[in-house]
């Protein structure tokens, strides 16, 4: 099947690979319609586009199906999961070469919002998470902080605490003029006495998603592996390696790869 190759969704997949730890083994890749927001595709041209860079030798791909499987029109779903990928030196050269000089189709077009560094935390899940309306984003964040906590000692909690002191949106609202850090700390004043005298919990992945979905009441346009890894995404670029770190060691196995890949 031949395939319309498109500079915008190779420089995706390769930044993707290129973000993940350093390893000398093949990782798994996880891609999720979030990473590719506004780029009007489906599984079927991603995972053709992974298999193109396969075979030119630019990544290692371990495929489990066809890569062709026709999908139809259906867009990318939750999560495109390959077992095990590995950029080679020649993807990483592309890869330099490309960031050199990004993609025109990153930067115009229905795709303008892309996730930077500088931009404004809530807006980062927004952006990542499907989430039309910045309150709901706060909320759903509130969420994912409060239930990663519940896995933490309070020792932990507070050391993350102590490094979000950005802002989280900047906006002239007043209800959402807050820090990274009153989101993690919880706008409940008894949840946030709580959260300093209780011991931590333990509980598993389904746990976890199930109080996200539940207790955050979901847009349509989402679902709570997103926001999740949204939030993850997030919050990570705010946090020191030592944090980050400190934080995985609480996640149960598939919270804890989210987290990771995030």
């Amino acid at each position: 099947m031949a395939i319309e190759l498109k500079e915008d969704l190779a420089y995706i997949l390769l930044k993707k690979m290129s973000d993940r730890p350093d390893s000398s083994e093949p990782l798994p890749l996880n891609l999720t319609a979030a990473d590719f927001v506004g780029r009007n595709t489906d599984k079927t041209e991603i995972l053709a586009h992974l298999d193109y860079l396969n075979q030119k030798g630019y990544i290692k791909a371990d495929f489990s199906g066809d890569a062709y499987a026709d999908s139809g029109p259906n867009p990318l779903p939750d999560n495109v999961e390959l077992q095990a990928v590995e950029l080679t030196p020649s993807g990483q050269d592309l890869f330099k070469k490309m960031s050199e000089n990004p993609p025109e189709e990153l930067k115009t077009g229905p795709s303008t919002p892309i996730a930077t560094k500088d931009m404004d935390f809530l807006k980062k899940v927004m952006l990542k998470g499907h989430i039309a309306d910045i309150y709901d984003a706060r909320d759903l964040t509130e969420i994912v902080f409060r239930t990663m906590r519940d896995l933490m000692t309070t020792e932990a909690a507070s050391n993350v605490a102590s490094e979000l002191h950005t802002s989280a949106v900047d906006t002239d609202k007043k209800a959402a003029q807050e820090e990274v850090a009153d989101l993690w700390k919880d706008s409940n004043p008894l949840v946030r006495f709580l959260s300093q005298i209780r011991p931590k919990l333990k509980f598993s992945d389904d746990t976890f998603f199930f109080r996200i979905e539940k207790e955050g009441g979901l847009p349509k346009t989402t679902g709570p592996h997103t926001v999740v890894k949204a939030v993850f995404s997030a919050t990570k670029e705010e946090l020191s390696d030592e944090r980050v770190a400190e934080i995985s060691k609480f996640m149960p196995g598939e919270v804890r790869t989210l987290w990771e890949e995030a």
